[in-house]
């Protein structure tokens, strides 16, 4: 994934026409569109592949099964034309590898700790060994929480050149330009962009916080 503006739209929208129209509006803006469950159960599977036309896709899946299951869900999502996807780390080694090795290359990315109020209770305790696990099964990067920028600061130190992917920006409260400053590669933003009138304009302006992050 190119290093471009850093921004990731996450893409939660769950009108199909909707979801494509925003993809259309700021492809030039951002360097992925990371969709979930809402868009690919009401569009279906293949929005991935018409998203993937515009810019790069990451699968935000959250994977978490026995590593078959799993190779078989990271198979089914790049043959569809994702770039990269999301796996959970706390089912273990095995299931983890199982995604890295299906991806052939293409990106897997290991969730650590969760930008929520939430992600406090079970990750945050854990994402010490999930950011060692996933340097361990060889994945590009993990998620770190945009909204809890010391624990950016504190995974780089432990995965060190491993992309770092931080969600939680806009409307949970984080700032793009602090998680980028505490050691993110990659910003992910989603309401804050999709839900304005905008969306351009929207992913201007955080793109222009993270330069104003790269620059100082």
């Amino acid at each position: 994934m190119l290093r471009s503006t850093r921004l990731i739209l996450a893409l939660d929208e769950t009108d199909v026409d909707k979801a494509l129209a925003i993809a259309t509006e700021v492809k030039k803006q951002v360097d992925a569109i990371k969709i979930n469950w809402p868009l690919v159960l009401s569009g279906g599977p293949e929005m991935i592949t018409k998203l993937s036309v515009l810019a790069p896709v990451i699968c935000d899946f959250k994977v978490a099964d026995i590593p078959n299951t799993n190779r078989l869900i990271a198979e089914e999502t790049f043959r569809r034309g994702a770039s990269g996807i999301i796996v959970q780390g706390f089912v273990g080694h095995d299931s983890a590898k199982a995604v890295v090795d299906a991806a052939k290359g293409k990106d897997v990315f290991v969730v650590t700790e969760m930008s929520h109020p939430g992600g406090k209770e079970f990750t945050a305790p854990m994402a010490d060994q999930l950011a060692k696990l996933a340097v361990e099964v060889g994945a590009s990067g993990v998620i770190a929480p945009a909204t809890r920028p010391e624990r950016i600061a504190h995974l780089r130190s432990v995965i060190g050149r491993l992309l770092i992917l931080s969600p939680g920006v806009g409307a949970q409260g984080g700032s793009a330009s602090d998680a980028i400053r505490h050691g993110a590669d990659y910003v992910i933003v989603g309401r804050s962009i999709y839900g304005d009138p905008d969306p351009r304009a929207a992913a201007s302006a955080f793109v222009n916080d993270i330069k104003s992050a790269l620059k100082g």
